[in-house]
């Protein structure tokens, strides 16, 4: 599967950001998805999960009750709506993909198979 991550931008912190990714060659149900951010001169580091149907969704503490994962699955597409961004938000965030039937931990960057290019969003203070 293919992924196309978008959204991406330059705001003011407080302000909010949706973040789309959208999955083509797949069936896109088959995956449960992640979003993971790199700020520079950091690692990779995870930000959301959402199981193939949307049941489960697990968040980082630094983003629990300012971000939220949703996905559509006949529109192929996962969103990360980001609420009440921080300076400390600012990052290349990255959707990826994990086959719901593997074994896998949804915070572990190295269990997804396929990755997004990832979309720049800057928060100024």
């Amino acid at each position: 599967v293919q992924l196309q991550a978008s959204g991406g931008g330059l705001v003011q912190a407080g302000d909010s950001l949706r973040l789309s990714c959208a999955a083509s060659g797949g069936i896109f149900s088959m995956y449960a998805m992640g979003w993971f951010r790199q700020a520079p001169g950091k690692e990779r580091e995870f930000v959301a999960y959402i199981s193939w149907s949307g049941g489960t969704t697990m968040y980082a503490d630094s983003v629990k009750g300012r971000f939220t994962i949703s996905r559509d699955n006949a529109k192929n597409t996962v969103y990360l709506q980001l609420n009440s961004l921080k300076p400390e938000d600012t990052a290349v965030y990255y959707c990826a993909a994990v086959p719901r039937y593997s074994s896998y931990n949804p915070i572990r960057m190295n269990d997804y198979n396929h990755w997004g290019q990832g979309t720049l969003v800057t928060v100024s203070s």
